[in-house]
């Protein structure tokens, strides 16, 4: 189960914790890739998103992937996948190991907050927080994969170091955090609402099969 539980039969680690959520984070940024890649051409795009404007580029999910491949290749919708593979594990990683160690400090700093109707808002809290931690770190990673993929071709930037390189002479330090405000205003209640609801129905799904289980007992 996500967050700390004391009562539980088997415990995870901590490298156990950071393992799982960089493996399972690296394996969705794979799949999920070449939508990303669209989604920025998107954002990119000035013109709208219309067939009937004779000046769109793209104007579907279909329609943009078959271009990219057409005028790119097929690597082409994984561009940026280095730094992006980098943004998620980091991200995966720091996440699920900052909100282990938040719940079990919760437990232990605060009992009233041990009681399950507590529960959600300790995750939500902790949630938020582990989210936020998780993006500062990871932010970075984030700047240079979109820098990337915004690339149509040729391409100005061959690589991460090249577009790191190119960032840091022309822009300064700083640049590698651009965006980074909205991006912690829209993540900490993402992330915080996303733990809550987790622990709520898992929570409704293991009293729904207690009361199975009772009522089958019953039966036979």
């Amino acid at each position: 189960m996500v967050g700390f539980d004391p009562e539980a039969k088997k415990k995870l680690s901590t490298v156990e914790h950071g393992t799982a959520g960089g493996i399972s984070s690296a394996l969705t940024r794979f799949l999920c890739q070449p939508l990303d890649v669209i989604k920025i051409r998107f954002q990119l795009q000035v013109e709208p998103l219309n067939h009937t404007c004779k000046d769109a580029k793209y104007w579907s999910v279909t329609q943009a992937a078959r271009r990219i491949v057409k005028e790119e290749g097929v690597p082409a919708l994984w561009k940026g996948h280095v730094p992006a593979q980098v943004l998620s594990i980091m991200y995966g990683v720091l996440q699920f190991v900052s909100f282990e160690f938040l719940t079990q400090q919760t437990w232990y700093l605060i009992p009233r907050f041990r009681e399950d109707v507590y529960r959600p808002v300790v995750h939500f809290v902790c949630g938020g927080i582990a989210g936020s931690l998780a993006t500062v770190f990871s932010f970075p990673s984030d700047v240079v994969r979109t820098r990337l993929i915004a690339q149509g071709e040729p391409k100005v930037c061959k690589n991460v170091l090249q577009v790191c390189t190119m960032i840091y002479t022309k822009e300064g330090p700083r640049a590698f955090f651009k965006g980074l405000s909205p991006t912690l205003i829209q993540i900490a209640p993402h992330t915080g609402v996303q733990f809550a609801c987790y622990n709520i129905f898992t929570t409704i799904w293991k009293n729904i099969g207690k009361l199975i289980v009772e009522d089958l007992v019953l039966v036979f």
